[in-house]
């Protein structure tokens, strides 16, 4: 074969550090377009980003010569010093030490659009825990609870 092809696409989720509500106002909206930045200097598309006031929610192409941990690791440490670098009220901010990524079918990019789209609303009714232990769930992936959280 000639060369490689690939359709990579991955829902990410990371919280901030204790779940801080850090992620509101002026902050969400331009941390949401440095994330997107981040993501194609490093040679990715963001599809879709969107969260609430403690993680996001990434929906991304990647490439298959790059790790994922290699990808969140940078995502989290950039926009971590940008944040502290434009936010002096926000020297106290962190993202977790983890993160959750899940493989997305082709077929399946409208409702992950659609649920990132939704975070807002979903989350009057649902905390981050609950929503991460649900997905989790779904995806079949095999958890200790008691571990998941910080």
């Amino acid at each position: 074969m000639a060369g490689t092809f690939s359709q990579l696409l991955l829902h990410i989720v990371f919280s901030t550090e204790g779940r801080s509500p850090w992620i509101k106002g002026e902050i969400s909206e331009r941390l949401y377009s440095y994330i997107g930045g981040i993501v194609r200097v490093e040679g990715g598309v963001l599809y879709d980003v969107g969260g609430s006031v403690d993680h996001v929610h990434l929906y991304v192409r990647w490439r298959p010569s790059a790790s994922v941990s290699d990808l969140v690791r940078t995502i989290k440490m950039r926009s971590s010093k940008w944040i502290h670098e434009t936010f002096p009220g926000a020297r106290a901010f962190a993202w977790q030490e983890g993160y959750s990524v899940f493989s997305v079918s082709k077929s399946q990019e409208a409702a992950v659009k659609r649920y990132i789209a939704n975070q807002q609303q979903h989350h009057k009714k649902e905390d981050f825990s609950g929503e991460l232990l649900r997905i989790l769930k779904a995806h079949q992936v095999e958890v200790d609870e008691r571990y998941v959280f910080d």
